[in-house]
């Protein structure tokens, strides 16, 4: 699939516009040698002012096979795995570009302004959906050998600070049978996940209160949490050794290319092909034209955004053409707290029936939770500003219920980020559009996409490359499903 989309480049005439050649492992960027010949020699003229030649050293490059648009965990790791799936080394150039300087340059754990650094950082395998099963478990097993993947000569190694105390999710009677058919395909898939009874609950973790609870489902092995943050860091170190090229900049529009064609039922559809994308550069009216073959859209809460530029969903409603990405911002608390009669170090990441769920943060016992909204609940997404009476009205309650012991709790702080939320059916969308033909997806997770992201990063590159899915089929994320109305619902959800 890679080498037709680079073979339609060519013939499109991109090889006349600086496309990279390469002899005997040298890169000839020949329009870009030439441009940066004929400014050094104009400013040395008989009649010219000499002055220095114009700096580009900030800009981007003027081509790259694929392009990356934003630069948190999924693209870093789609990155990633383009150079690792390469056929030889340095045959892909890769450039990633992050519009939040919080996120790309200075990003802390508690940075307000991205998705990952709010993230409670857990990871399990009780979901609802096969492939999200399957994601984690691959995940769980790229955590586990972290620096057989993320290690750097001469860097230090990489501390994911693994937490594998497990997952406890919480059932009514009401969500009891659907949970039990749950277990038994994560059982099928190769999970280690039991149910237990109120009884059972009571007897191994005896601070919780298990009126209401009628069923529930523990994650016995390759369950817990990580520091989202390391892992980031790693990414970002690995991808760069690996040739990577990381820009802060903001990608304002693709310069695209289009055909028409008439479908089976007589249909005419036009298809798109983005040959360019402009990146403006930060805090400055300067923008870079970048000539590209792939674009990935890994834009997080605003990948809707990065569709609507390149065309998605302006059709007429109901058409292929007119579906839009159903992706947006959703604001979301994370709350750190202090409760020394809490319970104790083998306390697990719970999630109650409620929709409150917390983890156990470090050992000076603190904890780390939150609460997932209803509809009508939904926190104002338009400013990260922290709500501080959302905890006292919508997340103290109900941990109080389930853990009596929180009564005497002291937050200490709180922060708010955004999800990637997916609107259609909480589920990711992975791979390309079907009419803007070179663009693919990497987004739409919903909260997952941080413990998901060795895998979804795998898939796409699997799809850019090979044309396919080679190892875990995520055929039923592909953006289809929302011109046909197929939901691929995941319940699941944290």
């Amino acid at each position: 699939m890679f080498r037709k989309v680079l073979r339609i480049g060519l013939d499109s005439g991109l090889s006349n516009r600086g496309l990279r050649t390469r002899r005997g492992g040298f890169t000839l960027d020949w329009d870009a040698k030439v441009s940066e010949f004929k400014k050094k020699i104009e400013c040395i003229l008989p009649g010219k002012q000499w002055e220095e030649p114009y700096d580009t050293s900030h800009l981007p490059p003027k081509q790259s096979d694929v392009v990356i648009v934003g630069g948190g965990i999924l693209g870093l790791s789609v990155a990633f795995w383009l150079k690792k799936l390469e056929n030889r080394r340095g045959a892909i150039r890769v450039l990633v570009v992050e519009q939040d300087h919080t996120f790309c340059v200075c990003f802390s754990q508690y940075s307000r302004a991205s998705s990952t650094g709010p993230s409670v950082g857990g990871i399990w395998q009780q979901f609802s959906v096969p492939e999200n099963v399957q994601l984690s478990l691959f995940s769980i097993n790229f955590l586990r050998n972290i620096n057989e993947y993320l290690a750097v000569v001469d860097a230090p190694l990489v501390d994911l600070r693994f937490n594998p105390s497990g997952c406890l999710l919480l059932a009514s009677e009401k969500d009891a049978a659907t949970l039990e058919n749950n277990v038994k395909m994560q059982r099928q898939e190769g999970a280690k996940v039991c149910l237990m009874s109120p009884e059972q609950l009571q007897n191994k973790f005896p601070w919780i209160n298990t009126e209401g609870v009628a069923l529930a489902s523990y994650g016995m092995e390759d369950e817990g949490w990580f520091d989202a943050w390391s892992l980031l860091q790693g990414l970002r170190r690995k991808v760069q050794s690996m040739g990577v090229l990381l820009y802060q900049g903001e990608v304002t529009s693709f310069i695209t290319s289009s055909s028409q064609m008439q479908t089976p039922s007589g249909e005419q559809v036009v298809l798109r092909r983005i040959n360019k994308v402009h990146v403006k550069m930060d805090k400055s009216l300067e923008y870079q034209p970048v000539e590209c073959a792939a674009v990935i859209n890994a834009a997080g809460p605003w990948s809707g955004q990065i569709a609507e530029l390149a065309g998605i969903g302006k059709g007429l409603p109901g058409t292929l053409q007119g579906t839009k990405l159903p992706v947006e911002p959703r604001k979301r608390y994370v709350h750190l707290w202090h409760c020394p009669q809490g319970p104790g170090l083998e306390t697990p990441l719970v999630a109650d029936i409620s929709g409150v769920y917390f983890r156990r943060e470090g050992l000076g016992s603190n904890y780390l939770g939150g609460y997932s909204p209803t509809e009508e609940e939904e926190p104002d997404p338009t400013n990260l500003e922290v709500d501080h009476d959302f905890f006292q009205n919508k997340v103290w309650p109900h941990l109080v219920q389930r853990v009596p012991s929180f009564k005497t709790l002291k937050v200490q702080r709180a922060w708010a980020g955004y999800y990637d939320y997916n609107t259609f059916d909480q589920n990711g969308v992975v791979g390309p559009h079907p009419l803007v033909v070179n663009m693919y997806f990497a987004t739409g997770f919903s909260g997952r996409g941080l413990q998901h992201a060795p895998g979804i990063g795998r898939a796409v590159a699997e799809m850019v490359l090979d044309g396919q899915f080679n190892t875990i089929d995520m055929s039923p994320f592909l953006f289809t499903r929302f011109y046909l109305g197929e939901k691929l619902q995941e319940y699941n959800i944290l």
